[in-house]
């Protein structure tokens, strides 16, 4: 017999009665039928956990961009850790595996809650991941579909009038150099006025402090530069969980939202969000394999927010 899967609706009233029912759920979440269209089975995992040892001069931003990591990422991973000094001896993890943002696999796909830039190539190479900096508060990435239309190598930036009115020092035209804030390579976008750039403050990438535009470190987007050509797709979501099947291991990465990056950059505990629909999204993504999934693994995730990939399922006998 052909067991049915409950409806939505059935499923989060029955949490109510649950033990899992702290795992709250919004009404403010994207239209349910596009959850329903992701095939986590094609979802996959990049990359691998791993770790340093902190020396005496280093600092969270050094190890970072040492690693491929972005500021906020890498304190997610590492609560507690002062940034400035670590200590020498102490353990860094480096969240250095990611599972991949629902969404188009061609060309980039670019994540505004992780801060990461996913690379694929049409000829199939190895995906390449690359942190980024997005928009703060007021100046917003934008989300959706558009390609690269042109790229230029030392780019001049002229200074957008919105930005001069916040910044009125600034001249009309800052040319090729070591103070244009675009860096030495930049990608433009089918939206007038946002870039995917280089920067000349590489220690804004993987936060929130760019116009809208995204920024990466100088030898991020010189590595990308030479692969990506004009009418390259180009997608930017907005995804804080990600789920999907790793080696027969149903592994879930939860980030902080935009708020909470925010907080966690400032040194303070991500203030308590519910993730919309996610028991429902995380028990569909199991199938035959739900009543092994370990809840309280899964409430630890959304609570802890560290982008760190984890199984959700328990180990048999463990039920």
């Amino acid at each position: 017999m052909i067991r049915k899967i409950p409806s939505r609706r059935r499923f989060c009233i029955g949490l109510g009665t649950s033990s899992i029912s702290a795992l709250t759920f919004s009404s403010t979440s994207v239209s349910f039928a596009n959850t329903e269209q992701i095939s986590y089975q094609k979802n996959k995992m990049i990359g691998s956990m791993s770790h340093t040892i902190a020396k005496q001069k280093d600092t969270l931003l050094d190890i970072a961009r040492k690693n491929g990591l972005g500021y906020v990422e890498i304190l997610a991973a590492n609560p507690g850790i002062d940034p400035w000094i670590p200590g020498e001896g102490t353990k860094i993890i480096l969240p250095t595996a990611h599972i991949l943002p629902s969404g188009p696999r061609s060309g980039l796909l670019l994540n505004i809650i992780d801060q990461r830039l996913y690379y694929f190539s049409e000829t199939g190479e190895k995906i390449i991941s690359y942190p980024i900096g997005t928009g703060q508060d007021a100046w917003d990435t934008p989300q959706g579909s558009t390609t690269i239309v042109r790229k230029i190598e030392n780019p001049t930036w002229y200074v957008p009038k919105s930005i001069r009115e916040e910044q009125p020092e600034l001249p009309a035209v800052v040319r090729p150099g070591p103070d244009n804030p675009l860096g030495t390579h930049a990608l433009y976008l089918g939206w007038p006025s946002y870039l995917i750039h280089g920067t000349n403050i590489p220690w804004g990438v993987g936060r929130r402090v760019s116009h809208g535009c995204i920024r990466m470190y100088p030898e991020s987007i010189q590595q990308l530069f030479p692969k990506v050509e004009i009418g390259t797709s180009v997608s930017i979501v907005s995804q804080e969980f990600k789920i999907a099947w790793v080696n027969q291991q149903l592994m879930v990465e939860v980030h902080p939202n935009l708020s909470q990056n925010i907080e966690i950059e400032k040194g303070i505990s991500p203030t308590p969000a519910a993730i919309p629909e996610i028991s429902y999204r995380v028990f569909k993504a199991a199938g035959s394999n739900a009543k092994h999934i370990n809840w309280n693994t899964l409430k630890e995730a959304v609570k802890s927010r560290s982008g760190i990939p984890i199984s959700v399922l328990n180990s048999q006998g463990e039920d």
